[in-house]
């Protein structure tokens, strides 16, 4: 079975209320329900973890290298500066896919650039929610798992 962790950075936490403009009203616990969901359908074990912390992010990065196929992270604020996140995912021996929930590559200047990006195999961005699931079926993918046919409730009524 195939083992994916997600990773949520400081202030996801508060989802669906912190600035609903940028990152919608979704919670960070819809998030988790709906990837929990699409875990079962397609049989892969999912850790979906959440801290306002780096060094509980860097420590986690450092144990799921062994234990995890894929990682998938949103390092939310610490995209932009943190060293020590950047140097755990360059450790991790599988694919990393970076996610944000807005394109940071229309924001502002402090919110454009991430440094994670340079360590990540993939960066998904701008997707909302709904990036989140994208990122795991390009984790899968990359772990040699296609997720093919894709469960029938994913790809909606009439497909």
């Amino acid at each position: 079975m195939p083992r994916i962790t997600l990773l949520n950075g400081p202030n996801l936490n508060l989802l669906g209320e912190r600035e609903p403009e940028i990152y919608g009203r979704t919670t960070l616990a819809e998030i988790e329900a709906r990837c929990l969901a699409l875990a079962g359908a397609l049989d892969l074990s999912l850790r979906f973890e959440q801290s306002n912390s780096e060094a509980v992010l860097v420590d986690a990065i450092q144990e799921e290298r062994i234990r995890s196929d894929a990682l998938i992270i949103n390092p939310a604020g610490l995209s932009f500066h943190s060293v020590p996140i950047l140097d755990a995912i360059r450790i991790f021996r599988g694919p990393v896919i970076e996610l944000h929930l807005s394109n940071i590559h229309a924001r502002d200047a402090a919110h454009r650039h991430s440094i994670q990006s340079a360590a990540a195999t993939g960066v998904i961005c701008g997707l909302g929610p709904y990036g989140y699931q994208v990122a795991m079926l390009a984790a899968l993918d990359l772990i040699g798992h296609r997720a093919d046919p894709l469960p029938g409730w994913l790809l909606g009524p009439g497909v």
